[in-house]
């Protein structure tokens, strides 16, 4: 199993948004839906759009360049299920985020 990393601050991602961490050089989209977090690779499997500054709404994050919509729990893409980024294991240890990798 890999080590859990901190990647940002509970107050740091807003309810139905997300944001992007930078965590050994990979960038992860970090997302609070009703206050739970979860984490995705930032990068879109279609296109490489950065899925950290698209719109959330519920549990799906729309890409910002091509509009492809990926499930933030489970990584999976709604509009191909075929296509998947990586979702991270998420752990809050007080305010802190933190992410296996």
């Amino acid at each position: 199993m890999g080590e859990l990393i901190r990647i940002a601050g509970t107050a740091d991602v807003k309810p139905g948004a997300g944001m992007v961490a930078e965590v050994n050089g990979k960038a992860i989209a970090v997302f609070n839906v009703d206050g739970a977090f979860y984490a995705i690779d930032n990068t879109c499997v279609h296109r490489g759009g950065p899925l950290g500054e698209g719109d959330v709404e519920g549990d799906v994050v729309s890409c910002p360049w091509h509009n492809w919509q990926f499930n933030v729990k489970t990584g999976t893409c709604v509009n191909n299920p075929s296509a998947k980024v990586t979702a991270y294991e998420v752990t809050v240890e007080g305010t802190d985020i933190k992410v296996r990798l």
